[in-house]
């Protein structure tokens, strides 16, 4: 019998790399309140009809994001729905997107938007995010 190996499971051996890739990972995660705080605090954002971007930089080799879902868009189960969705999004857009960000997404419409449109506007928002972090210094 032959061992497992990383090429072996999934049975797509390069696929399967690439799918490993893709994976959100605990450091990209913002969780802490004062982390939040010093997103909304830089004063940076853009949105559309689907989401609003809030953003810093934060030094890292990589993106960190948080999501905030208020509670106007209905029960628990409807709010973790669209951080799932916007998540998605997030995550298999992010190797097109500039790094060394920290982000806020915050749903912006009471519907439920469709997975392409928010690849689309995340691809579209979060780097002219970037520009104007590059751009300005932060206001006091």
């Amino acid at each position: 019998m032959e061992p497992l190996s990383s090429t072996s499971i999934g049975g797509g051996g390069e696929s399967h790399l690439l799918m490993a890739d893709r994976r959100f990972r605990p450091q990209e995660h913002l969780r802490k309140r004062n982390d939040f705080r010093r997103v909304f605090d830089f004063r940076r954002s853009v949105s559309d009809e689907w989401v609003i971007v809030y953003g810093c930089p934060n030094g890292l080799a990589f993106n960190r994001v948080g999501f905030t879902v208020s509670r106007k868009f209905g029960s628990a189960v409807n709010r973790n729905r669209l951080r799932r969705l916007y998540r998605e999004a997030y995550r298999l857009t992010r190797a097109q997107l500039p790094t060394g960000m920290d982000l806020v997404l915050i749903p912006r419409s009471h519907g439920i938007p469709k997975l392409a449109a928010l690849m689309r506007s995340m691809l579209r928002l979060i780097p002219e995010l970037a520009q104007k972090l590059t751009r300005s210094a932060p206001r006091t």
